[in-house]
């Protein structure tokens, strides 16, 4: 399988999913779960925490509401409660997860942000050298094009340099 780097707000991007960078709570605070809450314009967060809490690294589906895809992939990569921190194992499973989910749903197209950055505390070069890693290793049943996508600029550069 193919992945290409984008960069840009996930909440534009039109896809069969999307993948939000979330806690287990699955409650939308900031970042990217702001932006796709934010695009959604619908009741997406209360749907999104009532699939929840799930466990470090596994994922819920929730419909995308008024965003440009079918579902929204909530990837559980860091916790919401205690020291609230992202790790390598966590990343690795909710991207992989995510993953295994978008094609249990049929999906040929998927959206990835770098899982555990940000609010989650983990360094992005190494995060997205995990997400992009994962991507790579994974053997799809009918997703084609995954993109991993990255907000800044500068985000952006490593993110390519990377992939």
């Amino acid at each position: 399988m193919e992945f290409t780097v984008v960069q840009g707000d996930i909440a534009a991007q039109s896809a069969d999913a999307l993948v939000n960078a979330a806690g287990t709570s699955l409650r939308m605070g900031s970042g990217v779960a702001g932006a796709l809450r934010r695009g959604a314009n619908g009741p997406i967060n209360e749907d999104a925490v009532s699939k929840g809490p799930i466990d470090l690294g596994a994922v819920a589906v929730t419909d995308a509401y008024d965003l440009d895809a079918d579902h929204v992939i909530h990837a559980a990569a860091m916790p919401h409660y205690g020291d609230g921190r992202a790790t390598v194992e966590s990343i690795r499973e909710a991207t992989r997860n995510a993953l295994e989910r978008a094609d249990e749903l049929g999906c040929e197209s998927l959206v990835v942000p770098v899982l555990g950055t940000g609010a989650a505390g983990f360094d992005f070069e190494r995060g997205a050298e995990l997400v992009c890693g994962v991507i790579r290793d994974y053997e799809p049943t009918t997703l084609d094009d995954v993109r991993v996508i990255a907000y800044s600029e500068d985000d952006y550069g490593t993110l390519e340099r990377i992939a």
